[in-house]
């Protein structure tokens, strides 16, 4: 009977630890699989968050960063976003790349210098303003101001580029550092070209070794370049000066004529422009536009919105993209909607909040806190709204992959389609009663941006210490809960 007995208590005692050891075991495998599903949220967030940046150009005078799109087949146009810093008197050297670029000015001021129709085109940009270069095209960019560094968001359509990566500049002047796209050429060959004597072109072709971005006319740029006095040239002679460049014009002698390239020729077939017709005129290049100078499209007490389209900007209408700018005051939102017609880019210039996008098959995609700098990305079709956090107004600046009008979709609001929709359509797909329908959608007096307090993120300190307060539970075992603080 006594062996019995032990051997019961030995067959309960196994049992106990068999289950223990199997409750740990699917308790580890939770915590694994709950685990693989954080990060799996997580990278998905992040996929609509453009982080990765890519330091392309980096001198003393400034530098340029840009973020790739990687969003595979939902990205019905791929976009880069482009961020330039210039210090004061410095000179973007001139180039032509192979995509388009929308400038949009930060801060400070610039003067743009493009070749257009033969012309040298110059523009005087400030904050605000927005301005395109089409792929190919000759320019420059320069800070001129004395005390104010020059900050420039663009974006970048890789649409007719060779695809060697996020762009690729073909710089025209440089030297050791950039290389000009000249030095590829056997210096005969460049010697014929300029009239001009293999040591006159070793000394313009090896002097520059300051990188892409220089300061002009400035005791911190040691050793003069080419382009160090290019400001202070007449407008006529910068047009020479670049057109020199550009165009390598031919000598006049006849004979020399006949055994020289067309360096005209060879170089616009390479930028893909076309020769003009003898005595044919140049026109006005296009101006820049100002988006703050425009009077808001929609405003309410919560914020305000306005866009760009190819009705306003006519050079939008070769890019095939558009721009906008959003206000949201501390606490609002932006109501959930959706863009049929574009997929959309945003910066944050100010404040901080929280993005929220949803799949198609209403799961959430990402919900997301940014702050100033922070670039996101919204697929078209895919359902989404921004709110601003309680500690201040959230202003974000961005592009989209339509110059056409832009017309969300806004799935709920006064102006919603759930408004225009039929209720007793709606209440059948919801389950629900039509007079419940109607009560819940007609709910709210406001449009497009809303008041959210209970939605709108906290300030951070305020969230952290929130956090310290709420206890947590740090360990279970039965149905005995032992409770402590973080």
């Amino acid at each position: 009977m006594g062996n019995r007995a032990a051997h019961l208590l030995l067959l309960l005692v196994l049992c106990y630890e068999i289950t223990m050891a199997v409750g740990l075991y699917r308790e580890e495998k939770e915590d694994e699989r709950g685990e693989r599903d954080v990060e799996e949220r997580d990278k998905r967030e992040e996929w609509f968050l453009l982080q990765n940046s890519k330091r392309v150009v980096k001198t003393d005078a400034g530098d340029m960063r840009v973020l790739k799109n990687y969003g595979g087949r939902i990205t019905d146009r791929p976009m880069h976003i482009g961020f330039i810093t210039m210090e004061p008197r410095t000179l973007f050297v001139p180039q032509y790349i192979d995509s388009s670029l929308i400038l949009f000015i930060r801060t400070g001021e610039a003067r743009v210098g493009l070749i257009y129709k033969d012309e040298l085109a110059e523009r005087r940009l400030k904050m605000g303003d927005i301005y395109r270069i089409p792929a190919g095209s000759a320019f420059y960019l320069m800070n001129a101001e004395e005390g104010q560094r020059l900050h420039i968001i663009c974006s970048i359509d890789p649409s007719e580029s060779l695809g060697l990566g996020a762009f690729q500049s073909f710089f025209i002047g440089g030297g050791t550092y950039p290389t000009s796209i000249l030095a590829g050429f056997e210096l005969e060959t460049l010697s014929t070209a300029f009239n001009v004597t293999a040591d006159e072109v070793t000394e313009m072709m090896t002097r520059q070794q300051e990188g892409p971005i220089v300061f002009i006319g400035d005791s911190r740029a040691p050793r003069a370049s080419l382009w160090t006095k290019f400001p202070q040239l007449k407008e006529q002679d910068r047009l020479q000066h670049l057109k020199r460049m550009v165009e390598f014009q031919q000598p006049p002698n006849q004979e020399k004529e006949q055994m020289t390239w067309s360096w005209r020729k060879l170089l616009h077939s390479i930028i893909g422009q076309e020769n003009k017709k003898k005595g044919e005129k140049a026109g006005k290049s296009p101006d820049s536009c100002n988006i703050y100078d425009r009077r808001p499209d929609f405003r309410n007490n919560y914020g305000w919105s306005m866009a760009l389209d190819e009705s306003d900007y006519p050079p939008l209408q070769h890019s095939g993209i558009g721009v906008y700018l959003v206000n949201l005051t501390a606490g609002s939102m932006m109501a959930p909607h959706v863009n049929p017609t574009a997929t959309e880019y945003g910066i944050v210039l100010r404040g901080s909040g929280r993005i929220q996008i949803v799949f198609p098959n209403g799961t959430q995609a990402m919900n997301a806190r940014v702050k100033e700098g922070d670039v996101f990305w919204v697929p078209r079709y895919f359902p989404f709204c921004q709110i601003a956090a309680r500690s201040g107004p959230l202003e974000f600046f961005g592009f989209t992959t339509s110059a056409a009008k832009n017309r969300p979709q806004f799935l709920v609001g006064a102006n919603s389609i759930l408004q225009t929709l039929g209720s007793p359509e709606l209440a059948a797909a919801f389950g629900v009663s039509e007079d419940r329908i109607k009560r819940v959608i007609k709910a709210q007096r406001e449009a497009v941006i809303l008041p959210s307090a209970t939605a709108a993120p906290p300030d951070e300190e305020e969230r952290v210490a929130k956090f310290e307060r709420v206890p947590k539970v740090i360990k279970s075992f039965g149905n005995e809960m032992i409770m402590g603080f973080d």
